[in-house]
C-alpha cells in the first residue's frame, strides 16, 4: 500500500511532467491521486495533529542523540566551512533555531551576540558549557513554542542558522517559522536551513516511519518564495543533508555569500 508521503510525491512528479502526448493520461491520473491525497489527509488530521512532537519526544530524542550524533566530523565540517562564509559582520547578531546538543553553536562567535531558540529550556546550560566565561555575555536564549520569536529584537540578525530542526515540521509550519523570523532579520539577511526533501529515499524512509515530516525541494521552494525571499542556494552535502540559502531582499548586509560548490543532482 502507498503511504501518504509516496502519493504526494507522485503528484508532484507527474506535476512536472508536461509532455503533450502524456498530458491526458498525466491529467487523469493527477486527479485520482490528488482526491485520495485529500481523503487520506482529511481522514488523519485529528489523529496528525494528536501526533504533534511534544517538548518530552524531543527531550528524548535529544538525549539519544548525545550518545549517537547524527551529525558525523565529515559533515560537520562541511557544515561549519559554509557557516563561515557568512561570519563579515561583527557589527549585527545571528540567531540559531533548535540548537540542541550545541554542535554548531561556537561557530557563530564571530557575530556580536548570538540568540539561540528552542523549546527545550534546558538546552542553555548545556551550551553555555561550551563557551569561555567572557564569552556568555554574548550568548542570549528564548525559548519558543512554535514559531514565535518575538524576543529577539526587530532587524537584529543578518544571519540565521538552523540544522536538525526543520526537517520535523511540516510544511505549514515551516512556512509560518520563515513569516515570523523575516522580522529579525535585517535586510539582505540570510537564513542557511537544513530541510527534508523526499525525492530521496533516505528523506523518505524517514518521513513514512513518522520521524520526520514530509518535504520536497520543490514545496521548499514554494514557501521560501511565497514568503518574499530570494533563493540563493538549494542544494545538499549528501542524501538526508539537505539544505536552503535564501535571503530577505535588500543590501544592508555587509556579508554577500556567493555559491561556489559543484551542484549535486
Amino acid at each position: 500500500m502507498l503511504a501518504i508521503e509516496e502519493i504526494k510525491l507522485l503528484i508532484e512528479k507527474l506535476e512536472r511532467v508536461k509532455e503533450k502526448d502524456l498530458q491526458k493520461l498525466i491529467d487523469e491520473n493527477l486527479k485520482i491521486l490528488k482526491d485520495l491525497a485529500m481523503a487520506v489527509d482529511a481522514n488523519n488530521n485529528e489523529i496528525i495533529d494528536r501526533m504533534s512532537k511534544t517538548p518530552q519526544w524531543f527531550e528524548r530524542d535529544l538525549v539519544q542523540k548525545r550518545k549517537n550524533p547524527v551529525v558525523d566530523p565529515w559533515l560537520f565540517e562541511m557544515v561549519k566551512l559554509k557557516i563561515s562564509q557568512f561570519t563579515k559582520a561583527y557589527m549585527y547578531h545571528c540567531l540559531e533555531i533548535g540548537p540542541g546538543t550545541g554542535m554548531f553553536s561556537k561557530e557563530f562567535r564571530p557575530w556580536r551576540k548570538n540568540y539561540f531558540l528552542d523549546i527545550l529550556p534546558d538546552v542553555e546550560n548545556k551550551i553555555r558549557r561550551r563557551f569561555k566565561p567572557a564569552e556568555q555575555r554574548n550568548l542570549l536564549f528564548y525559548l519558543t513554542r512554535e514559531t514565535n520569536c518575538q524576543n529577539i529584537p526587530q532587524g537584529s540578525c543578518n544571519f540565521i542558522f538552523s540544522w536538525d530542526t526543520f526537517v520535523y515540521f511540516t510544511q505549514s509550519h515551516i512556512q509560518q517559522y520563515l513569516h515570523d523570523i523575516k522580522r529579525v532579520l535585517i535586510p539582505g539577511g540570510y537564513c542557511f536551513i537544513q530541510y527534508a526533501d523526499c525525492h530521496y529515499d533516505i528523506d523518505l524512509r524517514e518521513a513514512k516511519r513518522g520521524y520526520w515530516s514530509y518535504n520536497t525541494r520543490t514545496a521548499m521552494e514554494k514557501i521560501i518564495i511565497d514568503e518574499g525571499y530570494e533563493i540563493v542556494e538549494m542544494n545538499q552535502f549528501r542524501p538526508g543533508a539537505n539544505y536552503a540559502i535564501f535571503r530577505k531582499p535588500g543590501k544592508q548586509n555587509p556579508a554577500v555569500y556567493k555559491v561556489s560548490e559543484i551542484k549535486i543532482d
